[in-house]
């Protein structure tokens, strides 16, 4: 009896190995993934199938997807079709000429189209965003519909709920989406704060339908009456007002007032998200009233997650780097990019590209700092400038292409963002706006500090083990 229980065991893990390894050479694109789990599923009975199971499988994809056969998920168009179409003929300023194929690449990848007529303006830190953003839910009339990763109803979280209670008790239409795990990173939860009150709140993916890490809404959205709108990368939370937070905790970051056209699309943006998180479908006309022309930028929403049939954040990026002929700037707190970005800088700076990448010098995750930081001495040797920016911690989210074209939101240049979870970013075609932030990028690099290759080259072994370490999980950062 026991050599027939070893018998079966035995081949119970050889046909388990067997099938693991099948499923990899199937579903694996990257064939040095494929190589790496065919052979530990081979060599490791039980074990390596096991570990393939947890973490090579890619569920992500496969279940955002699934919302969408479901039913549960929709996009925005389908909640509120585009029907200004004329909008689609936007005409590129005479600087972006030669992007003109980073234009095809976005009609393409993107369902949005992009949108002429938009004023959009930065706001420096909690300490103008905020300001500006309460204001604005002072003046509203009809709706107000808001996203936020996290939402701390401490500090600066009273005033906004303050006046999103007072707007709900004269009969604005408050709608409220928070991640539920970002929910998490509040001292007071926003949901106590306005319990007994008229606003709508609803947790997005709430932690008891599963312990999801990923498939989380980190966007950060504010539509007042479908006329103006706040995004960017910043959280609602006291930590982003500089004047009042010591620097050892502050946030350093910047946001974004949007009028004009491109609004409707944020808008539309929202009520996907809360047709998944509520199913009620609002398609009223009022959340798309008319707005008239207000500036000079031609903006494109690009709402992106991994239910998309095309990754298009990660497909503009790469689109814009082979595009670039003069300068390319990038600041982002987390910078992990896969081989394929990491080409496709080092192709641009060969091509006589400027190309220049901010990044925090103490970063808030120092496992991720670590996993990025593996990859920055191959960058630098191929004549790509880093710098490292003082505290406090810095999380600004943008890059910019030949003082033209600008890239905005919430996405980190990481997996995390650009594969794993739900982001809204914007795309800018505008020389005065791109000149503004190229000014707040070129006033960090005062104060940044270049990082020689002679630095990475020389640092400690042990440093190097660790930081190689850390890369070896960037799939998962």
């Amino acid at each position: 009896m026991d050599h027939l229980l070893i018998a079966f065991l035995v081949v119970g893990s050889g046909l388990l190995s067997l099938i693991a390894a099948g499923h990899a050479l199937l579903y694996k694109r990257d064939s040095r993934s494929a190589l790496v789990w065919t052979s530990l599923n081979l060599t490791l009975p039980i074990i390596g199938p096991f570990m393939y199971w947890c973490l090579g499988i890619n569920r992500i994809s496969r279940r955002a997807r699934s919302w969408h056969a479901s039913g549960r998920r929709v996009s925005g168009t389908s909640i509120y079709p585009l029907l200004d179409t004329h909008q689609i003929d936007a005409l590129l300023p005479a600087a972006a000429a030669h992007l003109n194929d980073l234009r095809v690449l976005g009609d393409r990848v993107v369902t949005t189209p992009l949108r002429a007529g938009n004023q959009i303006d930065l706001l420096e830190n909690g300490d103008n965003a905020y300001p500006a953003m309460l204001m604005s839910i002072r003046l509203a009339k009809e709706s107000i519909n808001l996203t936020s990763y996290i939402f701390d109803a401490d500090g600066i979280g009273t005033d906004f709920v303050e006046e999103l209670v007072e707007a709900a008790g004269r009969g604005v239409a408050v709608r409220i989406i928070i991640d539920a795990l970002g929910e998490k990173y509040s001292k007071i939860s926003p949901v106590k704060a306005f319990r007994g009150s008229h606003v709508r709140l609803k947790r997005y993916l709430t932690l008891r339908q599963g312990a999801y890490i990923n498939l989380r809404n980190h966007r950060k959205l504010l539509i007042v009456d479908g006329r103006e709108a706040f995004t960017g990368g910043m959280n609602i939370r006291g930590e982003h007002i500089l004047a009042t937070t010591d620097p050892g905790q502050a946030l350093h970051d910047i946001h974004f007032s949007v009028r004009g056209p491109v609004v409707a699309d944020l808008q539309r943006s929202f009520l996907e998200d809360w047709f998944f998180v509520t199913g009620e479908r609002l398609d009223a006309p009022l959340f798309f009233p008319p707005i008239d022309l207000q500036g000079s930028a031609v903006m494109r929403c690009i709402s992106d997650g991994p239910d998309k049939e095309f990754r298009k954040l990660e497909q503009l990026i790469m689109g814009a780097l082979s595009c670039a002929e003069r300068t390319v700037c990038i600041m982002t707190p987390y910078f992990i990019p896969d081989r394929s970005m990491i080409s496709a800088l080092i192709t641009a700076s060969l091509r006589g590209v400027d190309v220049r990448i901010m990044l925090p010098g103490t970063n808030n995750l120092p496992f991720v700092q670590w996993a990025g930081q593996s990859l920055l001495w191959e960058l630098v040797a191929c004549g790509i400038k880093v710098y490292y920016q003082p505290p406090p911690f810095v999380h600004s989210k943008i890059m910019q292409i030949d003082d033209v074209w600008t890239l905005i939101g919430s996405a980190n240049l990481d997996t995390r963002s650009l594969r794993l979870n739900f982001e809204l970013n914007m795309t800018v075609f505008d020389t005065v706006f791109a000149c503004r932030v190229r000014s707040h990028f070129e006033r960090a690099i005062i104060m940044a500090q270049e990082i020689p290759l002679e630095k990475l080259e020389n640092r400690p072994l042990l440093i190097k083990l660790r930081d190689s370490f850390c890369h070896l999980f960037a799939p998962y950062l």
